[in-house]
């Protein structure tokens, strides 16, 4: 043990004096000092050799400890701090160019064709009233003449909340409080998120936007809501178009209808865009119904009008070739810049 004793006593010595490579050439090598006390564990008595074989691993763990604390020392002096706002570029020294950054920001391709949307109607003498992204049944289904245990209701799944509320499946929810809200003649588009609880796919989304879109005043017919959407659809597919209308069913219309234009890329022979049938259904539409009408305290003997609903990301799709719906909402800046 006194020879433990020395041993420590020319450890903490050398620690001042030697660099690491030196205290790991003399104390861990295999001609090491304490390669060597260990090898003379063997030969003392077998009540010595536990403390002995202690104070061995502790004289060990100083040596270590200094080695690893003098490496880390020397690799912190050995690198050198760089200053990432110097004028200059680090390993050339030259000064640094300027760097311009495109800060300009952009709105999204949906908020793009949603502008240009609402011009049109504008134009065309529309007010423009904003929809909602939570509503209640009554304003979902109530008022648009689907009464409670209706099974039309599941035409449009949606999703609620716990208290009751709903995440509109449809712009139509916001109907009633504008008939309401003024006497005819009453004009409005009504831009808005929808919620539908579906599968996704390339032409189905769980969240998509609508413009709905009615026109109430005295005399109205099918004729004005048909010359109403064709010009509408000519104006943002910048191209003449062939309608027709085809029997749908809708609580809150009748009657109700599937309008469907020419396809506007192929004139009608067939192309992808279309199902090569040369037609393309867009949106559903009709007369208000009667009920919808008296929910909002209007008489329907005395007036009518016509409602239609049509997708934005539908119609966008097919106006700029889009394959998938589920790109518009994804957050690829790669697709998003090509438009």
């Amino acid at each position: 043990m006194s020879n433990l004793d020395d041993l420590q006593n020319k450890i903490s010595k050398d620690i001042e004096e030697l660099n690491s490579e030196e205290l790991k050439k003399i104390y861990l090598s295999n001609e090491g000092l304490l390669k060597k006390a260990f090898s003379e564990i063997s030969k003392l008595d077998t009540d010595q050799r536990a403390e002995y074989g202690k104070k061995l691993n502790e004289l060990k763990s100083i040596v270590e400890k200094e080695i690893l604390s003098s490496q880390k020392s020397n690799v912190s002096k050995s690198v050198e701090r760089i200053d990432p706002t110097a004028p200059f570029d680090h390993d050339t020294k030259q000064e640094k160019k300027p760097r311009i950054l495109d800060l300009q920001g952009s709105s999204h391709l949906l908020m793009n064709e949603l502008g240009k949307f609402l011009e049109i109607f504008q134009s065309m003498g529309f007010d423009i009233v904003e929809s909602r992204q939570i509503d209640d049944d009554y304003h979902m289904f109530e008022s648009l003449n689907f009464p409670k245990g209706h099974p039309a209701r599941d035409m449009y799944d949606t999703f609620w909340t716990e208290d009751g509320f709903v995440l509109p499946a449809h712009t139509s929810t916001m109907q009633n409080r504008i008939l309401k809200g003024k006497k005819p003649p009453i004009m409005a588009v009504i831009p808005g998120r929808c919620f539908r609880n579906e599968s996704t796919d390339s032409s189905h989304e769980h969240t998509f936007f609508q413009i709905e879109g009615i026109y109430v005043d005295k005399g109205i017919s099918i004729a004005n809501m048909i010359a109403t959407i064709q010009e509408f659809l000519e104006s943002y597919l910048e191209t003449e178009l062939e309608v027709k209308i085809q029997p749908a069913y809708f609580p809150f219309t009748e009657p109700d209808a599937e309008f469907t234009i020419s396809c506007p890329f192929c004139d009608k022979k067939g192309c992808s865009t279309c199902g090569y049938t040369g037609w393309i259904e867009l949106m559903g539409c009709g007369m208000i119904h009667p009920n919808v009408l008296k929910s909002a305290n209007i008489d329907p003997e005395e007036y009518s009008g016509f409602a239609w609903g049509v997708g934005l990301d539908r119609l966008l799709m097919i106006k700029n070739y889009i394959p998938d719906i589920r790109e518009l909402r994804a957050g690829n800046i790669k697709f998003l810049r090509k438009y």
